[in-house]
């Protein structure tokens, strides 16, 4: 579990590094407010990743009019961003194929023990996968429970925050929650028993473990 995020840091970290300096090649006048908006992180961390890339030599700095500072990639930025673009492209067609035949496996084991109908444990893009592959698997997944949604649907799924809100039994659950697994899988056999609960290997809970969960 700790490799696992670990792993999600780097590629949070890498993400962020990424987005900036796109932004920053496209204008590289516009303001760190702008920029923190974009990338969706607060404007300190946008500060803190520019002194980053200004010190890696990715990024240099000019003054601008109005007492403002401009930044520019330098060569190695560009190279930096183009190696940074193929990498991300490489490891989300990664994740999705690791994703999917995860998923497969996990909906083949629920049938196995007759498990037809499922909800989905967290709202991700695990979960995305998920429902998308339920469909070839014959599994009908009924809802996805996330504890902070707003109630919109999620790639057609009904939300809830309240199993109790629940329009249709499940006969089992499937942890998509990527963000933290051990709280995830802990509430959800507190709700209906271990035998229930089915993990995705790649979310990293120890084996043993999620041999448990899924005999």
């Amino acid at each position: 579990m700790d490799h696992w995020l670990e792993a999600e840091r780097d590629s949070e970290n890498e993400r962020i590094v990424l987005g900036l300096l796109s932004s920053l090649e496209s204008d590289g006048a516009r303001s760190q407010r702008r920029i923190a908006d974009e990338l969706g992180i607060a404007l300190g961390l946008v500060n803190a990743y520019l002194r980053r890339c200004v010190k890696k030599g990715l990024v240099k700095v000019y003054d601008a009019p109005a007492r403002r500072y401009a930044y520019y990639l330098t060569p190695k930025g560009f190279a930096e961003k183009s190696r940074l673009t193929v990498q991300y492209l490489a490891d989300s067609f990664s994740f999705f194929r690791q994703a999917k035949e995860d998923c497969v496996s996990t909906f083949a084991l629920a049938k196995e023990r007759n498990f037809r109908n499922i909800l989905l444990w967290g709202k991700s893009d695990l979960a995305e996968i998920a429902v998308l592959s339920a469909v070839d698997c014959g599994i009908s997944i009924v809802a996805v429970f996330d504890p902070g949604a707003s109630g919109a649907p999620f790639v057609g799924k009904p939300v809830v925050n309240d199993c109790r809100d629940l329009a249709a039994s499940f006969d089992a659950v499937v942890i998509t929650d990527v963000t933290d697994v051990r709280r995830a899988y802990d509430e959800a056999v507190e709700l209906c028993g271990a035998s229930r609960v089915l993990v995705p290997k790649l979310l990293g809970l120890p084996v043993p473990e999620r041999r448990g969960a899924q005999q």
